[in-house]
């Protein structure tokens, strides 16, 4: 009976025609209700993929009312994020993020909340309020790439809890810093060129790390404070060259970490060799996949070789470093 009526209110706010199912095994092996769980996987796949702070938004609010409807008949609730994305920008953290979404043991809010960076005053019920309802034996998680660079995070986030499992999804610190510049200057087309911002002086070839395109890569010396407070074997770091190349097989080693069944796998993409990222795909579909958003695959300014070469010896140190902490080789030299 309560199925039915659970059933009937779905069909008020306009999603009963792709509910496949009532009900659904969570990681843990125990059958619960799972209309929202279905949603959350649903929506996303009917939309358009993107990078933007607010396709998360605009997501989060069309699952409002789904949320408001349910609440009174599934032991859903708020809570604190049980694991973080915590970096880095440009790296491919709002592509995982999404793909984590598909997974019917995630919910996740779509903004990047900067909870800890900027709004940490706001006390942890203000960020508890602004996550997903959730039910028991569901994941709970958010993303905001600045916190792995950010001084105070790793204290903050350990004294809301000791045990969040943290995601670092890392990328060639060299193309990762052109990726940035080219973001910046899509918004401020103005700005000096990227040989310019990346030496003090160009003459002595002296590469400037305090320009934070260039300071985000140092991931060895982030790493370092994080280590002071977290076990290694809490943080997983994601290369953002296999999400691209290899996403199921890097999903493989995310839904392990997070304790999570295999559930998003290669039926979930395809390539799109015209932009050169995979796109989302429903298995048991048959309509067109939902590839990345515009600003995904946009063209990069040419730098020059002797530039790049400055800057791939410059992160050598910091690359092998980071390599030795890790126990992981991601090959970027």
């Amino acid at each position: 009976m309560l199925s039915l009526w659970v059933y009937m209110i779905y069909c008020c706010v306009g999603y009963c025609s792709t509910v496949p199912s009532l009900r659904y095994v969570n990681r843990h092996g125990k059958d619960v209700d799972a209309v929202e769980s279905a949603g959350a996987s649903r929506d996303l796949l009917n939309n358009n993929y993107n990078d933007v702070d607010s396709r998360g938004e605009e997501w989060d609010e069309a699952k409002a009312l789904e949320d408001n409807a349910l609440s009174g008949f599934l032991n859903e609730s708020k809570k604190l994020p049980q694991a973080i994305i915590i970096g880095v920008k440009k790296g491919g953290t709002r592509a995982l993020l999404e793909f984590l979404r598909l997974h019917p043991d995630v919910r996740a809010v779509g903004a990047e909340p900067h909870f800890f960076d900027r709004n940490y005053d706001k006390g942890l019920e203000w960020y508890r309020d602004l996550m997903p309802k959730s039910l028991d034996g569901q994941l709970t998680m958010e993303k905001t790439p600045s916190y792995y660079v950010t001084k105070d995070i790793p204290s903050r986030i350990y004294n809301m809890s000791k045990d969040t499992k943290l995601i670092v999804v890392v990328r060639d610190p060299v193309t990762r810093a052109i990726s940035d510049y080219t973001q910046t200057r899509s918004k401020k087309p103005d700005i000096p060129s990227f040989e310019s911002l990346t030496f003090k002086n160009m003459s002595a070839g002296l590469i400037d790390a305090s320009w934070s395109a260039v300071q985000i890569g140092m991931y060895a010396k982030h790493l370092e404070r994080w280590l002071k407070y977290f076990p290694l074997e809490q943080l997983l770091f994601v290369s953002g060259e296999r999400l691209i190349t290899d996403p199921s097989g890097e999903m493989v080693r995310v839904q392990d970490f997070l304790q999570l069944k295999r559930v998003v796998d290669e039926k979930y993409f395809h390539f799109n060799p015209a932009k050169g990222f995979p796109c989302l795909k429903r298995p048991e579909s048959t309509n067109k996949p939902h590839c990345l958003g515009k600003t995904k695959g946009r063209t990069h300014p040419n730098i020059h070789p002797e530039v790049v070469q400055k800057l791939r010896d410059f992160y050598k140190p910091f690359n092998m470093k980071f390599y030795e902490m890790t126990g992981h080789h991601f090959g970027w030299d």
